[in-house]
């Protein structure tokens, strides 16, 4: 089995990307490190290496979670197996 995300919580809203070349229409499988269990779910769009995808829906304004932590704010609504980037997460710090 290919992991193609690793999670570090289970109440993570995201996680990251640790294959190369990661195409839309990918059904993914992503590993939870915390208690060793996987998710899957389809790519919605193609992300690079080491950037983030949604794990959960994601509302508009929600907060972002990652490492367990607080990472910033959804500024438009986010599915599953979207790439998670600058164009709809922002900082919470300015």
């Amino acid at each position: 089995m290919t992991i193609h995300f690793i999670v570090h919580e289970p109440g993570d809203s995201c996680g990251v990307v640790v294959v190369e070349g990661l195409k839309a229409g990918t059904e993914l499988t992503g590993w939870v490190m915390s208690n060793d269990s996987t998710i899957t779910f389809k790519a919605r769009n193609d992300i690079p290496i080491g950037h983030k995808l949604a794990t959960v829906p994601i509302a508009k304004d929600a907060t972002v979670i990652k490492y367990g932590v607080d990472i910033g704010r959804a500024i438009a609504a986010v599915s599953p197996g979207e790439h998670l980037h600058v164009h709809n997460l922002k900082t919470k710090r300015w």
